[in-house]
């Protein structure tokens, strides 16, 4: 005879405050995405699931976060074409089902993504790591309805040089250069040569709602960051190819903030078409190497809002 053990969760808490995220964090899954066309996308993401607590409720139902995360795998794993983001969206609204008294679920996703780039001048090609992320959140209204809206994202390591420390040694070179050549061939040396300055390793981050009916790639984005940097980095770099990186990103120089500011043209070019309700999150964190502490800049905007600020 199976024993019916107590729901404790279903309790009167003793201090009855509201909570905002309840659930678990770090749940580790395979996943296979099939791609038209294209090799298969082989995963291994990292799912934090949550959801909100009402302040007459002792506890979640924890379990069940995991269990609808799996449930939705196996789902999945019959129609493998689904797009990351409409996963997290899926397990959002089975959350939802399981947890009836949330007005509130979020599940987070992270992994990391393999893509091919080649080197600049050797062309060997090389398998370069980006964490792909995606993330969905549920919200329901007094009367029941459900509304869910999911993004997807891409972190991506790259190279950034300071334009500001490029014109004091600029500067500097220029004023030796005046002291044994004329005016003219030292604007000639300037034009020609690439100054120095400290660099940073500048790491990327984009999100983007996808509304229905429109589709994200993840190459898509990590485009848009590695161009929106100095330069790319790769795994594998000969000497002609460091030589062009080196080269290549000291005729770039940009800010962190000219990072975000670079992203958000782009994204703006490239999602045009999307609703003008559309958020849109860029990132910046540039990893000093001449201090001891970062440089980071953020925009988060709707597209309608930053199509207004560049006149488009």
């Amino acid at each position: 005879m199976a024993v019916c053990l107590p729901d404790t969760q279903d309790d009167t808490p003793s201090v009855p405050i509201k909570l905002t995220r309840v659930g678990v964090t770090g749940v580790k899954k395979l996943l296979q995405l099939e791609r038209t066309n294209k090799r298969p996308i082989i995963l291994l993401p990292t799912f934090d699931a949550f959801v909100d607590l009402p302040s007459d409720q002792k506890g979640v139902h924890m379990s069940r976060n995991p269990e609808a995360i799996s449930e939705v795998l196996e789902e999945v794993a019959k129609d493998s074409t689904v797009a990351v983001e409409t996963l997290c969206a899926k397990i959002v609204e089975k959350m939802m089902t399981k947890h009836e008294y949330a007005k509130r679920v979020e599940i987070t996703m992270t992994s990391d993504f393999m893509f091919m780039k080649e080197s600049p001048v050797t062309r060997n090609i090389t398998q370069e790591m980006a964490q792909l992320k995606a993330k969905a959140v549920g919200l329901r209204d007094d009367n029941g309805n459900i509304e869910i809206r999911k993004s997807i994202g891409a972190e991506l390591i790259g190279m950034t040089v300071c334009p500001c420390a490029q014109e004091s040694v600029r500067e500097s070179d220029k004023t030796k250069l005046l002291e044994f050549l004329d005016e003219e061939t030292t604007q000639k040396v300037l034009d020609t040569v690439t100054f120095a300055s400290h660099n940073q390793r500048g790491v990327g981050t984009i999100y983007i709602e996808v509304p229905e009916n429109k589709v994200v790639n993840a190459e898509d984005l990590i485009e848009i960051i590695e161009t929106s940097m100095s330069s790319p980095v790769r795994e594998l770099l000969k000497r002609p190819d460091e030589n062009a990186t080196v080269m290549n990103a000291h005729r770039k120089p940009v800010f962190v903030e000219d990072c975000v500011r670079n992203m958000m043209e782009k994204m703006a070019q490239k999602y045009a078409d999307f609703p003008d309700d559309t958020i849109i999150t860029a990132r910046q964190e540039n990893q000093e190497s001449i201090h001891r502490h970062n440089a980071f800049a953020e925009k988060v905007t709707t597209l309608g809002e930053l199509k207004e600020e560049l006149d488009i």
